[in-house]
């Protein structure tokens, strides 16, 4: 567990557009050790999925690009690679679940074939071979093999889920980039595709990286915890870090805005983050957050801060963290 399978180094990203320059992703450096699921938080168009598509090199170039930083992925510099070489990662060494299954699968082929597609472009086996390897990946992931040759809209939003897991596990990736994959379900659904996929994970001793909004899929999933907030990391730890000792007034903000079940809590009201995520062609001076802050001082609308660590392994980006 103590060997990175994946470091990202600066990572910054940007979208060239017609009303500005979009700073997605600004500075990001994390690392994933083996066999651990590490969960990206934050609100919607803080930079999370940025973030995974670049480790997959499918920035859209045009607008988007990759403006400076390192993507190791055992060692080699996935940002400094060419297409070719992407194409032999893909699918093969890291794959995606992405949000809609909706729009991930393709209505014209059955799913049976959209799985064996994956195994006969990165495995060297002949065609009935593939096939008998897409079944037991079907098998795998709770679904019939004699429904290979049904195409996607004879399923459930449930199944089509569990379909794309399919195909992010034929060729047993060591890197599964999970984007909100439960978004779209319903919370028995949910439960059991994130108890699958815990399972397969172990299985398989696949490492995950986790892209979510939602802390009770955290708390149930993630070894370690970043939060990303305006395209840069503001507190990384492990999840009794984050959940136990959070130390950024943006971490504080995620929590105080979720509902207690404890009957001890004193709160007759949720305290949700004032204001809007600022406007990323233009963002603040200063820390990011200053504009949403509570404790915010005339330092913090001045000076950039770093991460500092709080405790061994729990870092936040705030000059207050820890104090």
């Amino acid at each position: 567990m103590s060997e990175d399978l994946l470091s990202i180094k600066n990572l910054t990203v940007h979208y060239v557009v017609d009303d500005g320059t979009v700073h997605a992703v600004n500075d990001v450096s994390l690392n994933l050790r083996k066999g651990e699921t590490l969960g990206l938080v934050g609100e919607t168009g803080a930079g999370k999925t940025t973030i995974a598509l670049s480790l997959l090199g499918l920035i859209p170039d045009p607008p988007g690009k990759i403006i400076g930083g390192e993507i190791l992925f055992e060692g080699v510099d996935l940002a400094a690679h060419r297409e070719a070489h992407m194409r032999r990662v893909r699918g093969k060494k890291i794959s995606m679940i992405f949000q809609d299954p909706m729009t991930a699968l393709n209505p014209i082929d059955t799913v049976g074939e959209q799985i064996r597609e994956t195994i006969r472009l990165h495995e060297h086996i002949s065609a009935a071979q593939s096939m008998r390897r897409a079944c037991e990946v079907l098998e795998m992931v709770g679904i019939p093999a004699e429904r290979y040759h049904e195409y996607p809209y004879q399923f459930s939003g449930g199944m089509k889920q569990r379909i794309v897991i399919a195909i992010a596990l034929a060729c047993n990736p060591m890197l599964l980039i999970a984007d909100e994959p439960t978004t779209a379900l319903d919370v028995t659904i949910q439960a059991q595709v994130l108890e699958m996929m815990n399972d397969l994970k172990r299985e398989l001793g696949t490492s995950m990286l986790m892209i979510t909004h939602d802390l009770g899929i955290v708390a149930e999933m993630c070894d370690r915890v970043a939060i990303i907030y305006a395209g840069e990391t503001v507190e990384t730890g492990n999840r009794e870090h984050i959940f136990d000792h959070h130390a950024h007034p943006y971490t504080e903000g995620l929590f105080g805005s979720l509902p207690s079940v404890d009957m001890d809590d004193n709160r007759t009201r949720l305290s949700p983050i004032p204001g809007m995520m600022p406007d990323p062609t233009n963002l603040p001076s200063g820390c990011k957050f200053h504009t949403r802050c509570p404790k915010c001082t005339e330092e913090c609308t001045r000076n950039t801060q770093r991460m500092a660590e709080v405790a061994p392994g729990h870092f936040a980006r705030c000059w207050k963290a820890g104090k």
